[in-house]
């Protein structure tokens, strides 16, 4: 089945990434392709239908980037070319949405491919200690691809628990280098706690450099390396993450680096800095990166034959662009866990086209399994759906439920329905075909469909652990 479009994605390809805030809260954000070059279609599988080997997969993540933050989801100051690019040659989801609202969780919905109630690892929101993580008798992603023939590696945050009893290594990846916890400063290396975090497997590893550039580095020398076998690469990284320091500012990293030493545990959270012009700098500093790890890959000869996915981990932060979404990190309001997010497979995935299919990070853990020609533990059924025979061969999504649990807040998307409860304890009912910013409630008007949505969600939250 081809996704229609709503009125809010045609808005966007009608009218340009200018005018994106001028059509208000029912358009989406726009796709603004080059003078000469065809403007998006609504998605379809390829026909007839091609085949090709099954794929290397790199999987790339941004830290706390915002719904709208790439020129190509509608953003009126911050230029995202290679990721624009990335769009117009696969697939750009509109209705996109992380598995929770802040960065370890969703990681735990990623790599288990099950809700992060399900796991005591997934209850804190972030991690932030050594008492809890991802345990390694789970099963992965990584793990079950490995097991199914390919090799795997995890490059920049890890943020699903700490040595000794949590790594990447312990979980499925064959090989892991990055930073355990939630952030760093981009040039000590230092954590919240004043701990080095650059890792090498499950060692230290001394790199003073500017992080992203280090990440990138890494990333295209493993994408370029003479494989044997299929491979799966998450690239995570932290930009823009705080503390907002880009390429360059040593003045700025040096001052948070004192702070630091000095016991002030607040100093990465730089709330006294940023800007949303050094914002704009660390996305577009990010847009470059992947541009960079993009061409190692198109240099290696595997480009036709990779699946590259790029969606950011949860909504944005401080300085991020979310028009015309409420909310930001930390909520599950549309800001805070929908997502911009792309998909391109060129051997077997038309470009040009946009999507507003509603997914969420579970069902691309359940997809890229099925295309991987891996099986899901049985132990350890799945929350999410596969996409797979959609992408390929144009079958129905059924309609489910998208399910969030946060503490303090709940939702539950159903098509365009979503029922939502927040911090004040009132249930609400939003449209979100019609009102994607989450004003117009509902509720009063549907009482059944309100009850409905809700009841839906109890059931749901009544298999998971508790808080």
């Amino acid at each position: 089945m081809s996704t229609p479009l709503s009125r809010r994605a045609l808005g966007g390809v009608a009218a340009g990434a200018a005018a994106a805030a001028a059509l208000g809260a029912g358009a989406s954000a726009a796709h603004a392709a080059p003078a000469g070059e065809p403007r998006e279609r609504p998605f379809r599988a390829a026909h007839p239908r091609r085949h090709s080997r099954r794929p290397n997969i790199l999987f790339i993540l941004g830290d706390d980037l915002g719904w709208a933050d790439l020129s190509s989801y509608g953003s009126p100051h911050i230029r995202t070319p290679h990721l624009d690019r990335l769009a117009r040659e696969g697939v750009r989801f509109t209705d996109a949405y992380s598995g929770s609202a802040t960065c370890s969780p969703t990681r735990f919905s990623l790599y288990t491919g099950r809700y992060p109630g399900r796991t005591k690892g997934g209850l804190a929101e972030p991690i932030a200690d050594k008492s809890v993580g991802l345990e390694p008798t789970h099963p992965t992603l990584a793990s079950l691809l490995r097991d199914s023939g390919y090799s795997t590696a995890l490059i920049g945050k890890w943020h699903c628990g700490y040595l000794p009893d949590y790594s990447p290594t312990r979980s499925g990846w064959d090989e892991f280098f990055g930073n355990f916890g939630g952030a760093l400063e981009y040039y000590s290396k230092l954590g919240l706690g004043g701990e080095y975090d650059l890792y090498e497997g499950d060692a230290e590893y001394k790199d003073l450099r500017y992080y992203t550039r280090i990440l990138t580095e890494r990333a295209g020398e493993y994408v370029s390396r003479d494989h044997d076998r299929p491979w799966l690469l998450n690239l995570n990284f932290t930009t823009p993450h705080w503390p907002w320091i880009a390429d360059g500012d040593k003045e700025a990293s040096d001052e948070i680096v004192r702070r630091i030493k000095a016991g002030d545990r607040s100093a990465l959270w730089h709330q006294d800095g940023g800007s949303v012009e050094k914002y704009k700098e660390m996305v577009e500093d990010l847009d470059r990166s992947i541009g960079q790890v993009l061409k190692a890959l198109k240099r290696s000869g595997q480009e036709q034959d990779t699946l590259v996915f790029f969606a950011s981990d949860n909504g944005g932060e401080r300085f991020s662009y979310n028009w015309p979404l409420a909310g930001n990190k930390g909520s599950l309001q549309e800001g805070g866990i929908r997502v911009p997010s792309i998909l391109r497979w060129p051997a077997r995935i038309d470009g040009g086209q946009v999507s507003d299919l509603p997914v969420f990070t579970p069902d691309w853990t359940a997809t890229l399994l099925e295309l991987a020609g891996a099986r899901p533990h049985p132990a350890y059924p799945l929350d999410g759906t596969s996409l797979a025979g959609h992408l390929l061969r144009g079958a129905d999504v059924p309609e489910r439920d998208l399910f969030w649990r946060v503490r303090g807040e709940r939702a539950l998307r159903r098509g365009d329905w979503k029922y939502y409860r927040g911090k004040s304890g009132r249930d609400q009912l939003f449209d979100l075909s019609e009102d994607s910013r989450e004003q117009a409630d509902r509720a009063p008007l549907e009482p059944a469909r309100l009850a409905e949505l809700r009841a839906a969600w109890e059931r749901t939250d009544a298999g998971l652990l508790r808080y």
